[in-house]
């Protein structure tokens, strides 16, 4: 059991930063550690968000650049400000409670540093305690229903989602739906763009597609007017899963090129990954699985109904057991919330509270560092790999040992690792430590 009111002598070097004896060094090393790999992380995010987003080359020459560096600043800053109030904690109380190393030293670090972030990156965080697949499920199919609703998605996800399933979904009441009617039969399309179209492999292969499928029906209410209910859903798939497998490419890619002339191989393995494939798997599954759900409701009742996008986008949620992704789910989940949330408030519902994505974001991330430090057992593998990425690996060299006075086992995991202390800097002496822990 944890002992709340227990507190121990150690300095901030004896616990937190012992690979260096200095405050302000062990600071800038992290900051600068973070530095590169926030870099790293929001680069290749930002570009492949703007090629997918259609960006126009104004974005890329005004605002490409400013938006990584704000967002690499607000992660690079909640590592480094993270061990600076570790320190002046330590300094101010003049020990170390169970709440003062991860909790209390993340709380304003988290706080401050999400404050440099923009507003509409401000995503609601929690603690991942719900099934996964379910989970995605019920998102995916509030997201789906709102996407058809008039005025109930906007901005990014409206966009995203557009994308993702294609104009032929969006809804008849939304400005952006195409009001035609198709003078043409659908063979005759298929013949117009025969003709015009090159004999590439990309034309051949969807030539094929459209012989396999041409007899297929399509019903009055569906909009994808040169397609028929079938090939709609396997060209969704080949599309998406395409996307998918592109993205994870370009993730992989990169870091492979620093070893082309050592180990060759390693660009073979970034192209041929297992993990391309199920992120393809997961996006094509589970743009067919809504275009195919949706292609049927409308054959069984004869009208076109945002319901069907809840039942569509419920079934379509299933596609996550190709790709298990907690972040993903997690994500869509909070910003599913935060959407509600204003949704409520524009109805009167809901009271607005100012500064709730920040507030709510700064305590979810301090009880992260609280496992982090305290019971990493308890903490979910990928976050804690993305802890040691951010930090080089320094969040490992805390002394865990002199933290399981506290009752949290924080050492179990960590086999008995015991940092190589400076004897003329510590506090603590051997035989203390021992009657501590005792």
């Amino acid at each position: 059991m944890a002992a709340f009111s227990k507190s121990i002598p150690h300095s901030c070097y004896e616990i937190g930063h012992t690979w260096s004896t200095s405050c302000v060094q062990s600071s800038v090393q992290v900051t600068v550690g973070a530095l590169q790999e926030s870099l790293k992380i929001y680069a290749p995010l930002y570009i492949i968000a703007a090629v997918l987003r259609r960006r126009k080359l104004d974005y890329y020459i005004h605002k490409l650049l400013p938006e990584i560096l704000q967002s690499t600043s607000f992660l690079t800053a909640n590592g480094g400000f993270y061990i600076m109030f570790f320190c002046i904690l330590r300094k101010l109380l003049g020990k170390f409670y169970i709440w003062s190393a991860g909790f209390g030293a993340a709380l304003p670090a988290s706080y401050l540093a999400i404050l440099i972030e923009r507003k509409s990156r401000r995503g609601l965080l929690t603690i991942y305690m719900a099934n996964l697949v379910l989970l995605f499920c019920f998102t995916a199919a509030l997201y789906m229903f709102f996407f058809r609703c008039k005025d109930g998605l906007k901005g990014f996800a409206f966009s995203a989602l557009k994308f993702i399933v294609g104009k032929e979904e969006i809804p008849t009441h939304s400005i952006l739906a195409e009001h035609r009617t198709p003078s043409t039969t659908n063979s005759q399309v298929l013949e117009e763009r025969t003709k015009k179209t090159k004999k590439t492999l990309i034309a051949l292969t969807r030539q094929l597609i459209d012989r396999i499928c041409k007899r297929g029906p399509r019903h009055r209410c569906c909009k994808h007017y040169e397609d028929n209910c079938i090939s709609y859903c396997i060209k969704g798939f080949i599309r998406m899963f395409s996307v998918g497998y592109l993205i994870q490419c370009c993730l992989r890619i990169p870091s492979a090129f620093r070893h082309l002339f050592t180990k060759p191989s390693r660009l073979l393995s970034a192209l041929y990954n297992k993990e391309n494939f199920q992120l393809g798997a997961f996006l094509g599954s589970f743009v067919s699985i809504y275009k195919g759900t949706s292609c049927f409701l409308r054959w069984v009742r004869n009208l076109d109904d945002e319901l069907h996008a809840l039942i569509a986008g419920f079934l379509a949620g299933m596609s996550m057991m190709f790709y298990k992704s907690t972040t993903i789910s997690m994500y869509l989940a909070s910003k599913l919330v935060e959407t509600l949330y204003f949704k409520g408030i524009e109805a009167g519902k809901c009271p607005y509270i100012a500064h709730a994505d920040t507030i709510i974001y700064a305590i979810s991330t301090a009880v992260c560092f609280q496992a982090a430090v305290m019971e990493v057992q308890n903490l979910r593998p990928s976050y804690w790999k993305f802890l040691l990425r951010l930090t080089k690996g320094r969040f490992a060299l805390m002394n865990r040992r002199a933290l399981d006075v506290f009752g949290t086992h924080a050492s179990r995991d960590f086999k008995g690792f015991m940092p190589r202390l400076d004897p003329r800097y510590t506090l603590v002496k051997p035989e203390l430590e021992l009657e501590l822990r005792s």
